[in-house]
């Protein structure tokens, strides 16, 4: 059996940079709420913050989905 490790660093670091974009949209998208409940707490409107945060849970979603879709086929 030979293993090949190219292919194997390969996996490793595309699993990793997508794992760390996962980690920043999913942050971004926590930060958008905290956002929206500060803004709420000082009488202001915070639609963007909350139309960001959304799109970035959207976007984490959307890898998910895909990940598992590329497992399943």
């Amino acid at each position: 059996m030979k293993i090949d490790w190219a292919a194997l660093g390969s996996v490793f670091g595309v699993s990793l940079v997508v794992t760390v974009a996962l980690v920043a949209l999913f942050t971004l998208g926590i930060n958008g709420l905290s956002r929206q409940e500060r803004a709420a707490a000082q009488g202001r409107s915070a639609a963007l913050a909350v139309t960001g945060a959304y799109a970035c849970f959207a976007a984490c979603a959307a890898a998910v989905a895909y990940g598992i879709y590329l497992i399943m086929a």
